[in-house]
């Protein structure tokens, strides 16, 4: 018996909501677990959340509450969210369930009886926010190389697990199977990582620093390290050890799905864990670029976070999973505005799709009593829309089996075009006043089923509206298959069809943009329809010059600074999201530019009253200040 296709996300850290970037990556599995189940293929997808380490227990104490409590809290929150986007997950996993914890004591005890892992004194630079040891060459003016923010100097006895004698074996595996590590770009940097000495794991936290965590079967002073605990997650959400049938059955995962800030966990970790434990190691990590607003990564800390809940409210939850899909190229970074969104919804699917499904039911309401007409001799302008229609299925099941769904949905968006010139070309409203009704049936009935087709091939990324476009073409129970789509002519006549309402209103960008910078923490908007910026907007923001005269990081939270700025005729407080990249003392007696007519937020129980200005380029952020001295106060014009 075949195994099923199984495919994963990450599990996410429950230490925040979830955003854009969870929801990319949670969309892209979904729709691609959704295209092979109609391909006929049996399917199991994987998601969940990661709950032990350093950060949860520092946030759960910021709150008040246990551990378990702050992540009951946020689980809660994610699997809502999933709802919303309707992802369709066959399970949920959880690193605090019973038999996931289980399973990684199993691991250990099997690791530590097999001389895989043993004890040493370690020294090291230690980074708390990535919960991670570092080398002294690794570290870069005491600085993380992964997240860039500060690193304290560490000693102490733990447990390692012998990554390093693996490393000759995952060089080989990854060098015979060219679809390992996907794209390529990440599968040379990974192998160019391996052409350095590898260093053993770290897998322990002494209780003494961190007790939230999977305690060490071998040694009770010890909790297990949360990357060991959390990547083992793909084996024992399908039964390893214990349900081995049911391991066996799923196991090899056929694609792990992830972001690429955490790729050398998932290709170099967990393939030398795998191959220690004596198991397979997946068939396909696979790496996908981030979303960035103006060349950075977009993110809470940043400012740039998109409004989720309020963008779900006022554009859908099919058209949101359509823009991440289409407007994304998976292998490389993506570039977000809300006027990009808003112009690929109008464009696609306003204008295309939601017009062709009016355009077509309308007329077959108007000229036949809404009842699907029985089509006549083909033209060649009906021959040349099926081969249209048939080539986007084959191309669209070619580009979703590589990951390149972005060109599928291409295909799709060619097919449902030439569905409309199609109809530009025939005239039927021309036809029907010529009283020419045969060839009216035919035109109809060939553009309601290019309609059938595209429905079809779209619903994996829009389910809701491709089941309403069935539901008014009267096939809303048949089951919607692949190869139906490459099938010209199922759709039946004589079915009793209905317009109903836009399924896509066109969006007012003007109206939306002003809903949309209602938010507490706005996306700025960086277009307008001529791709310049609207003087007018930049006249309402009141800008000015404060001198820093104190800053301390907030406690409990690693990316905040509370500063306090004199500006001329008062002194505010400023919580800023720059810890990372920047020691208190640093801004001390700096001149920045504070954003001044902003509504007073709580940030963790702490007032901020206005926000500095930041430029960035992903790795590297640097508050803005000015060129000379200038007293406090002074407004920016």
């Amino acid at each position: 018996m075949e195994k099923p296709f199984y495919i994963t996300t990450p599990i996410y850290y429950v230490n925040d909501d979830p955003h854009l970037g969870h929801a990319y990556t949670t969309v892209l599995a979904d729709t691609i677990a959704r295209y092979r189940r109609i391909a006929g293929e049996e399917v199991f997808f994987l998601t969940g959340t990661d709950e032990h380490g350093q950060k949860i227990a520092e946030a759960a104490a910021a709150r008040g509450m246990s551990p378990k409590q702050h992540c009951d809290l946020y689980v809660k929150n994610f699997k809502n969210f999933w709802r919303e986007l309707d992802i369709q997950y066959d399970h949920f996993i959880r690193t605090t369930d019973r038999e996931h914890k289980n399973a990684i004591q199993k691991a250990l005890m099997r690791l530590w009886e097999l001389g895989e892992i043993y004890q040493d004194e370690y020294s090291g630079w230690y980074c708390t926010p990535c919960e991670r040891f570092w080398t002294e060459k690794d570290v870069e003016d005491g600085l993380c190389p992964d997240c860039k923010r500060p690193v304290k100097e560490l000693s102490e006895k733990n447990y390692f697990f012998r990554m390093s004698k693996h490393q000759d074996w995952l060089i080989e595996h990854i060098e015979k199977n060219p679809h390992f590590i996907r794209p390529e770009s990440r599968r040379n940097e990974i192998l160019g990582f391996l052409r350095q000495p590898l260093n053993d794991l770290c897998i322990s936290r002494p209780k003494d620093r961190l007790s939230w965590g999977i305690e060490l079967p071998f040694d009770k002073d010890f909790v297990c390290y949360v990357w060991f605990d959390a990547l083992m997650n793909y084996v024992t959400a399908i039964g390893w050890p214990e349900r081995k049938p049911n391991f066996e059955y799923h196991w090899p995962a056929d694609v792990h799905l992830m972001a690429k800030d955490i790729i050398t966990t998932h290709a170099v970790y967990w393939p030398t864990m795998l191959h220690a434990l004596g198991i397979e190691p997946p068939r396909t990590v696979f790496s996908h670029g981030w979303w960035m607003v103006e060349e950075v990564k977009m993110g809470k800390s940043m400012g740039n976070a998109v409004p989720i809940p309020k963008l779900l409210k006022l554009i859908g939850r099919d058209a949101l999973r359509y823009f991440l899909i289409r407007d994304s190229v998976i292998s490389s970074d993506s570039q977000f505005t809300f006027e990009g969104l808003i112009r690929r919804i109008n464009t696609d699917l306003a204008n295309d799709l939601g017009n062709l499904t009016s355009r077509v039911l309308g007329l077959i309401h108007q000229n036949f009593d809404g009842v699907v007409p029985v089509p006549g001799k083909a033209t060649e302008d009906e021959i040349a829309l099926k081969n249209t229609a048939i080539a986007a299925a084959e191309t669209l099941r070619d580009e979703v089996m590589d990951f390149r769904l972005s060109r599928g949905l291409e295909a799709v968006n060619g097919l449902v075009s030439e569905t409309n010139r199609y109809l530009e070309n025939t005239a039927p409203w021309n036809l029907a006043k010529q009283g020419d009704w045969e060839r009216l049936e035919t035109v109809l009935y060939n553009a309601a089923e290019a309609l059938r087709v595209a429905s079809i091939l779209l619903w994996p990324v829009m389910p809701d509206a491709c089941d309403e476009i069935r539901k008014r073409l009267g096939i809303e129970k048949q089951k919607i298959l692949l190869e139906n789509a490459m099938e010209w002519g199922l759709l039946k006549s004589n079915r009793d069809t209905y317009v109903g309402l836009p399924l896509f209103p066109r969006i007012d960008e003007e109206a939306m943009m002003k809903d949309l910078r209602e938010e507490e923490h706005p996306l700025p908007s960086t277009e307008t329809a001529e791709g310049l910026i609207d003087i007018g907007h930049f006249a309402k923001i009141q800008l000015a010059l404060g001198k820093v005269i104190e800053c301390e990081n907030m406690p409990k939270a690693d990316r905040l600074l509370i500063l306090k700025v004199d500006l001329g005729t008062e002194i505010r407080q400023i919580i800023a999201g720059i810890a990372p990249w920047y020691m208190p003392e640093e801004l001390i007696g700096k001149t920045i530019v504070i954003v001044l007519n902003l509504e007073p937020v709580k940030i963790r129980g702490y007032e901020s009253r206005g926000m500095l200005l930041a430029a960035g380029t992903g790795d590297v952020v640097k508050v803005l200040t000015v060129d000379g001295e200038l007293p406090p106060g002074t407004a920016i014009k």
